[in-house]
């Protein structure tokens, strides 16, 4: 049976930078071929018109599917599982599937739909990425321009016009796997840190918290988290179940750069105990706020290359291959935000 496809759901208010986000993610898809659904609101297919202008692969027409018949989790079972179903069916199936959602959806019953059957067995939910106006969420009005969300809020009769902004607001940290701080560079550095401290306090336990600029985070910061959402949503609760809309940052600029964060790679002999060292890489992580851990180790005594993935402090080992011609040496990719420790990560994960 073929593995499931990883899903992930980019979620956020209007303005906040999802379409921002997603046209980087798709600018640097690093070869991945992404398919991607937007659930807008209305007639005119803004969103998607301006990820099809990307000018590249990952943008192509084919690859992008509008929903705009209304909020997509009012809609999961006359639109959104059929869509899925046809993504999934193709011959050239996608490598992932990004799901950006209107502004005010909810985000936990559209991670509940993965566990329809038609679908269940074939696409997992990556992540769940929420996407926040920090500037906004600062000053404690959680959208740039509230009046437009009231709009889109009174032109959905399946919205609850009486439910505060800051429930739905609620809503969408609750179920976050990632929380990403965009416009970070209109708060300072301190303030940046302040909110992106408290977010991380009201989210669950072991939820990222990201700062961006202009949407721009590396793919493999976004992508790759193995969360397998669709497993435990009922824990993502949404502490009240109203109604929503379209959304989004609508910026062109393109000269985003990577400046805020760093990879870099460990290298090491031998590990001698393989479940003391997956302690030693979650122990690592924690202490220096690392983002992402990825590579190999050569474990004494065992023909096969030990593979490690790390989200956040979860890491994940197995054995794939045998190193053959390959050096049998321990190499790993260290992804987080610049500032790292260098010299502390590879004397803590050399010990």
């Amino acid at each position: 049976m073929p593995a499931k496809i990883p899903a992930t759901i980019v979620t956020g208010f209007l303005g906040a930078g999802k379409t921002t986000l997603i046209r980087h993610m798709l600018e640097n898809a690093q070869g991945r071929r992404i398919a991607l659904i937007v659930n807008e609101f209305g007639d005119l297919g803004v969103d998607g018109e301006i990820l099809r202008g990307c000018g590249v692969e990952s943008c192509r027409d084919e690859d992008i599917v509008e929903l705009s018949n209304g909020c997509i989790c009012c809609t999961v079972a006359e639109d959104f599982v059929p869509t899925l179903e046809a993504l999934l069916e193709r011959e050239d199936r996608p490598d992932h599937i990004v799901i950006e959602t209107s502004g005010l959806a909810l985000p936990q019953p559209l991670v509940r739909a993965f566990n329809w059957p038609a679908i269940a067995g074939r696409v997992t939910v990556d992540g769940v990425v929420t996407v926040v106006d920090g500037k906004a969420v600062e000053e404690g009005r959680f959208a740039h321009d509230v009046a437009a969300v009231d709009r889109q809020r009174a032109a959905d009769e399946n919205i609850d016009h009486e439910t505060p902004l800051s429930e739905l607001f609620e809503d969408q940290i609750a179920c976050a796997d990632m929380i990403v701080v965009n416009k970070a560079d209109l708060l300072g550095a301190e303030g940046a840190e302040a909110l992106s401290a408290r977010l991380r306090g009201e989210a669950r336990p072991g939820v990222q918290v990201i700062r961006a600029t202009k949407g721009a985070l590396p793919v493999e910061v976004l992508l790759g988290q193995g969360r397998a959402a669709e497993g435990d949503a009922e824990a993502r609760a949404e502490i009240h179940h109203h109604h929503h809309d379209d959304d989004e940052d609508h910026e062109h600029e393109h000269e985003h750069g990577h400046d805020d964060f760093e990879t870099f790679v460990v290298e090491r002999g031998e590990v001698t105990d393989p479940a003391a060292f997956a302690q030693v890489v979650a122990d690592t992580i924690r202490a220096h706020d690392i983002l992402r851990l990825k590579g190999f180790a050569a474990v004494q005594g065992k023909p096969m290359r030990l593979t490690l993935q790390a989200v956040g402090p979860r890491v994940d080992t197995h054995y794939d291959r045998p190193f053959g011609a390959d050096p049998r040496a321990t190499r790993l990719v260290v992804i987080g935000e610049a500032g790292l420790d260098r010299e502390a990560i590879a004397a803590a994960l050399s010990a």
